[in-house]
């Protein structure tokens, strides 16, 4: 499998939310299981149906976790020097030519992005229109309204 870029904040993410559906979420489910199976009759019980459903998501959730920090290529651009570049973790500001806005936003693995606190994936139209550019280059990113220039103002690697 191919390596999944994150940030260590990504990963750490990824890590506390496996201790929790292994120490909280998983016990739970088991205890519910046990307790649905004490009602009886399996074909008509609700309960002990319901709880075997969110077992199947639990433990397909831990699977997918454990793959995904098994092949984590953990990124830590604070501790790499900045030659300018917009890299995987880097904290790009830009100028939208076309209104006049300035937006800033931080290059991260797909399980961490969220744009509403800035934090775009690497693999989306613009942070794949970023990686590689410098101060005053300008990347052009169709989006579903045209296409939209961003001219790289500031790149952190913070």
């Amino acid at each position: 499998m191919n390596q999944i870029p994150m940030t260590e904040r990504g990963a750490e993410m990824l890590r506390s939310e496996l201790k929790k559906l292994k120490s909280e979420d998983r016990p739970r489910i088991i205890q519910a299981i046990a307790e649905a199976r004490e009602h009886g009759d399996l074909k008509e019980n609700a309960e002990y149906h319901a709880a075997r459903e969110q077992q199947g998501f639990c433990e397909g959730r831990i699977q997918e976790i454990e793959a995904k920090l098994s092949n984590a290529q953990i990124i830590d651009v604070t501790k790499m020097p900045n030659n300018g570049r917009v890299i995987f973790g880097a904290t790009v500001t830009l100028y939208n030519t076309s209104n006049d806005a300035e937006v800033k936003y931080r290059i991260v693995g797909d399980d961490e992005a969220d744009i509403k606190s800035n934090l775009i994936s690497v693999n989306s139209p613009i942070a794949r229109a970023l990686i590689g550019k410098e101060v005053d280059d300008v990347a052009v990113v169709t989006t579903p309204n045209g296409e939209v220039e961003y001219e790289v103002v500031n790149v952190e690697y913070i």
